[in-house]
């Protein structure tokens, strides 16, 4: 022992270094000992629905899932396999998995929709916008009746903040995910249609961010090699420009719409034919024919802009279940911001990209045309996907879709409401 004792105290840096990589190493192990533990409990917990007993006339569930193996830099394929894929297998689904980086994948989206019971996009935004983004997709009305669930495994995932628990455990965070779309509880999600004078309509479950912030932030990645202070150098740095940065725009839009009852999920059965040409003929002969009635014009409102930021957000953020409105946020940001000031919301806007920070002019609209000058040059940010600035109109589509989401956030959307 006193050999020992002297060899490491002669070699003290050596030893030094051996206790760091050895107490790495031990955290290490325990970190992977603690995600088997975690992978085992969510299978169990799948297996209980797998084990459920279903009629012999009933067709297994299918599943389609939209797997984007490029998204956290090329790692979403194996974290699906690892995490996700065991759960979906033992809950006893049909999955069909779908990879969403071929040519022809849309002729083939549309095959699927028809014989499908619920669809799973595992990837970050970047792949539910490209799912949505298939031509005619979203003016299938079938694809609006049938689930989605949402796998995050991609870099930035906004939807996950709204639909699951927070969790600092990437393991944990895909396992809740995809135990929450076995469970069956659903939310109802607006959607954005934003469209060119020529482009085809983009659709977005987030929003449209178009300025300043946004352009910095695109460029964080560039200063990596200031660590922790890249996000602050980027905007640091963004403020060389001219000062101050001002975008010039015209606004029009159209106040909040009364949200109609929610459609029974089951409709009653058809009547009868003679019952059908009895009411026919009843409705035709005893009401007289009502002239048509003059269209109320739609009442616009118009507002010219100078701002450093412009947004314009779904409700899915703060989803409100009991809300008689449907409208979308629309951010205006003061352009009297000092650099430090930038610098500071700069970061916040890392975190929150659709915050609307004090001083700012708030709408709610839902249906807007932001008008640009002509030679504007930029980029829109639309679901943290990059599109040439351009004028477009943006209309909301109202409960459009509906995602799988974990019941203790549904109870706490509800509980929240009736406070």
């Amino acid at each position: 022992m006193a050999k020992v004792l002297a060899a490491l105290r002669n070699h003290w840096k050596k030893s030094t270094f051996g206790a760091c990589l050895l107490g790495w190493g031990g955290h290490w192990l325990y970190g992977k000992h603690c995600d088997n533990l975690l992978r085992r409990a969510a299978c169990q917990e799948a297996q209980a629905f797998g084990n459920q007993l279903i009629p012999a006339t009933m067709p297994l569930k299918k599943a389609t899932v939209f797997l984007n193996p490029a998204a956290c830099k090329g790692k979403a394929g194996n974290l699906f396999e690892k995490n996700a894929a065991p759960i979906l297998h033992l809950s006893g689904l049909d999955v069909t998995v779908v990879k969403t980086d071929y040519e022809g994948q849309a002729k083939k989206l549309l095959e699927l929709m028809e014989n499908t019971d619920l669809i799973i996009i595992a990837g970050g935004d970047g792949t539910v916008q490209e799912v949505l983004q298939e031509p005619g997709l979203l003016r299938i009305a079938a694809f609006s009746k049938i689930p989605i669930g949402f796998i995050p495994l991609g870099k930035t995932c906004t939807l996950s903040h709204t639909l699951y628990p927070e969790s600092t455990n990437q393991v944990q965070h895909i396992t809740n995910a995809t135990l929450a779309i076995l469970k069956g509880e659903t939310v109802p999600l607006d959607v954005l249609q934003i469209k060119g004078e020529k482009e085809q309509p983009v659709f977005a479950v987030s929003g449209l961010r178009w300025g300043s912030y946004r352009d910095a932030g695109v460029k964080v990645n560039k200063y990596w090699y200031f660590g922790p202070l890249k996000t602050k150098a980027a905007h640091f740095f963004s403020t060389f420009k001219e000062w101050p940065q001002k975008h010039q725009a015209a606004l029009m839009y159209l106040g909040p719409t009364e949200r109609p009852p929610e459609e029974p999920d089951e409709k009653p059965s058809r009547p009868p034919l003679y019952v059908r040409l009895y009411r026919r003929l009843r409705s035709y002969w005893s009401s007289p024919k009502k002239l048509p009635q003059e269209v109320t014009p739609e009442d616009w409102e118009e507002l010219k802009l100078s701002t450093i930021e412009l947004s314009i957000a779904t409700r899915n953020r703060q989803l409100d279940l009991t809300r008689t409105e449907d409208f979308m946020d629309i951010c205006i940001e003061a352009d009297s911001v000092s650099k430090g000031q930038f610098v500071h919301r700069g970061s916040q806007k890392m975190r929150d990209p659709h915050t609307c920070p004090e001083g700012s002019q708030c709408i709610q609209a839902s249906r807007c045309i932001l008008q640009l000058p002509e030679g504007t040059e930029g980029s829109f940010g639309i679901d943290n996907e990059e599109y040439e600035a351009m004028p477009v109109e943006v209309k909301l589509l109202p409960r459009k879709l509906r995602f799988f989401c974990d019941p203790r956030m549904r109870e706490q959307m509800l509980h929240a409401a009736v406070q």
